[in-house]
């Protein structure tokens, strides 16, 4: 008897199961993600604090340049007669101690203590920018004891001893002499086209109310104004063409030798008072920035 076909079908193969998620490869999954978003916070703080330590640090170095143009000014313009080199001297070396404790506590004291990192940057950025202001003329700082302030410039050449030896002083470094040689050439109208310095309009030549005429930049010649005139300014009598006279004795040789003096000091004082403000600034945010980079990473 031959054999029947077998028409059975064949068993359907096992259906695949899908794997049971293991709970511990899970954890372990949130955990890597987990601690590559807070590698990535680390690396973004870090890159903030880098920035601002950098630009903290690159605008610092002009502190430097400022000690260098103090010590070149020390012996300019008579100063020496005010003492002010000692006074520039001593500025000189609390700008450097100001560039070393700056950049100190960002190196040192940042990552460990940065509450004291701050007050100890904080404290001689704020006596900078007293300073700068006292230099600036600030009416809650300007005092006559203040050596470099507007009104300790004017006390000093409303002395009469001292401004007598400012006079000498002028007259040594040639101020009124090169102005005339340079002026030689000149025609009235181009001589009134000059720009002069404040000591040069001040003591090499009249007011311009006296109305003299312009023969050359140390010789004008008077009108006939009577001297009894209550109206006509006191420098317009006090002016000679002998040029050891000049202006020397007039009020105007005085307030344009202040006037000199005020607009290199307040220079000086509006770099101080800028950079002050900025390095303050940049450090604060850096100190919140440590803050968080220590209590929120």
């Amino acid at each position: 008897m031959a054999d029947e076909p077998n028409n059975t079908p064949p068993p359907p193969p096992p259906a695949e199961t899908e794997p049971t998620p293991d709970p511990e490869n899970n954890t372990q999954t949130k955990q890597d993600k987990g601690s590559k978003k807070n590698m990535f916070k680390d690396l973004k703080v870090k890159h903030v604090t880098g920035i601002l330590s950098l630009v903290s640090f690159v605008f610092s170095l002009p502190i430097l340049a400022s000690v260098t143009w103090l010590l070149y000014m020390k012996s300019y313009d008579c100063e020496w007669l005010f003492k002010l080199p000692r006074l520039q001297i001593g500025i000189s070396v609390g700008l450097i101690l100001v560039f070393l404790v700056c950049n100190g506590a960002l190196l040192f004291l940042r990552a460990r203590w940065p509450m004291v990192a701050i007050i100890v940057v904080t404290v001689p950025l704020t006596l900078m920018f007293t300073v700068g202001l006292a230099l600036l003329g600030s009416n809650s700082l300007e005092s006559r004891r203040v050596p470099a302030t507007p009104l300790w410039f004017k006390m000093k050449v409303d002395d009469d001893g001292l401004w007598n030896n400012l006079k000498g002083c002028i007259y040594d470094v040639h101020v009124c002499q090169d102005l005339a040689a340079s002026s030689m050439p000149l025609k009235p109208s181009d001589f009134n086209k000059k720009k002069l310095s404040y000591v040069e309009s001040g003591c090499c030549t009249p007011p311009e109310e006296c109305h003299m005429r312009y023969v050359n930049a140390t010789f004008w010649e008077k009108y006939d104004t009577p001297e009894t005139n209550p109206s006509v300014n006191a420098d317009c009598n006090a002016w000679k063409n002998d040029r050891d006279v000049l202006c020397y004795d007039c009020q105007s040789c005085k307030q344009g030798y202040v006037k000199a003096l005020k607009s290199k000091w307040s220079k000086l004082g509006v770099f101080l008072v800028s950079v002050a403000v900025f390095l303050i600034a940049c450090h604060m945010a850096l100190f919140l920035a440590t803050m968080w980079e220590i209590h929120c990473t």
